[in-house]
């Protein structure tokens, strides 16, 4: 009688990695990526990463986890480098960060990166996002003379425009939460409210609402000529069917990319269909700001309680009454205003309003932790933090606009 003996199992082909400066330091990354995948991952470090993609093992990958947190900010060359050499193998990247700042984050995500998790990981979302990742590609533009949207041109819009004073004041986070507030102010009827991004280069607005930049965003921009009701709708996409977003573009055009008459343009064709437009302005001043200014019915101004906010707000000052262009047309939103038992922060607000001859109408409370992981989660912070304190001003805000909005309209 012969014996056969066993053959040895051959391991199961490596479908992903992960990519890190040491792995240990994620360790949930490491439980999440056992429970979906098993034994069919591996761990690379940054070094080796480059040279596996070469060899024969890498040529099963489906996709990487690159996962960073502060230390590896140093390294964002080396990071953009695996992200391209992954890319220029048909390889998927989920970038998992962990205390990166948003610029970071936004030059890695800019290089090609398919998906973001925030760590600790969210329950169930890196694999979320591996089947976002492996679902069929969709084509991102329609077939031309078909709008993506519905739109009714019956509109006769409000436009309202969010101004950052300073970098980091929450100017982003203050525009897309005020626009899903508007667009969920009442389920009887709700206004049709447009986000209208024109931080061309570097806006957040997609990313905080985790909506996709479309190639018809450029391509409307770069002859707005042309645009006409289909142009503008496959421009536009739609967050959870009620909030209709016009992205920046996906690549960084020039900032001249557009001037005065093409940006009237755009915002005459967005309140011809849109109730409430709220445009998200870039922190610089271009020569379209003025286009902006006049057309706004709303134009707010958001400041914190700070030297960069008290020094800009004053050049900006001199520089519209120098062009005698409406200043006073500005609301001022003090974004985490001190509490009401902070006197001596009520006193330096009261200093400011009076050196800066200005009146600052609005005051919103710090939101927290909430607002990063809102928008990390490219989520409004009605769906994330409902209860969240900064949340229910803005609520409040929008409230107060929608019923204004609405009395005009019935006494017209």
């Amino acid at each position: 009688m012969t014996s056969i003996l066993p053959s040895t199992p051959q391991p199961a082909p490596l479908v992903a990695c992960t990519i890190s400066r040491d792995v240990q330091e994620f360790d949930l990354l490491i439980e999440d990526m056992e429970a979906v995948l098993g034994e069919a991952w591996g761990d690379l470090g940054f070094a080796e990463a480059m040279h596996f993609f070469t060899q024969e093992e890498g040529e099963t990958l489906e996709f990487v986890a690159l996962a960073i947190d502060e230390q590896d900010e140093a390294n964002v060359d080396q990071l953009s480098a695996i992200i391209a050499a992954a890319k220029a193998r048909n390889i998927k990247v989920v970038l998992i960060a962990h205390d990166v700042t948003p610029s970071a984050l936004h030059h890695l995500l800019r290089q090609g990166a398919d998906e973001f998790v925030p760590y600790p990981l969210p329950e169930g979302e890196l694999a979320a996002a591996i089947e976002r990742m492996r679902a069929p590609e969709m084509p991102t533009v329609v077939a031309r003379g078909k709008s993506d949207v519905t739109l009714s041109s019956d509109g006769d819009g409000v436009i309202i425009a969010v101004q950052g004073m300073a970098g980091g004041c929450g100017a982003s986070t203050f525009a897309t939460n005020l626009a899903w507030e508007l667009a969920t102010v009442t389920k009887d009827k709700p206004p049709r409210v447009c986000i209208i991004d024109l931080g061309l280069q570097f806006g957040a607005v997609s990313t905080y609402l985790d909506v996709q930049r479309r190639e018809a965003v450029l391509e409307l921009l770069s002859d707005i000529e042309s645009m006409d009701d289909d142009t503008f709708g496959q421009a536009i996409v739609t967050y959870e069917e009620k909030l209709h977003v016009f992205t920046s573009p996906a690549d960084l055009p020039p900032l001249d990319i557009v001037g005065q008459t093409e940006v009237q343009a755009l915002l005459d064709m967005a309140a011809r269909h849109f109730d409430f437009v709220v445009v998200d302005m870039p922190p610089s001043l271009v020569q379209w700001s003025e286009t902006v200014l006049c057309a706004a019915q709303v134009y707010f101004g958001i400041i914190e309680l700070d030297m960069r906010s008290a020094q800009n707000t004053y050049r900006l000052k001199r520089a519209l009454q120098a062009e005698d262009l409406p200043f006073d047309k500005i609301r001022f939103v003090l974004n985490r205003a001190p509490k009401f038992t902070d006197l001596q922060g009520k006193s330096r607000l009261k200093r400011m309003q009076e050196s800066l001859d200005i009146s600052v109408d609005l005051h919103l409370p710090d939101g927290g932790k909430a607002v990063a992981e809102s928008g990390d989660h490219g989520q409004p912070l009605a769906l994330q933090q409902p209860k969240n304190a900064l949340r229910k001003e803005i609520a409040k805000l929008a409230q107060s606009l929608y019923e204004v909005g609405r009395s005009d309209a019935e006494a017209a």
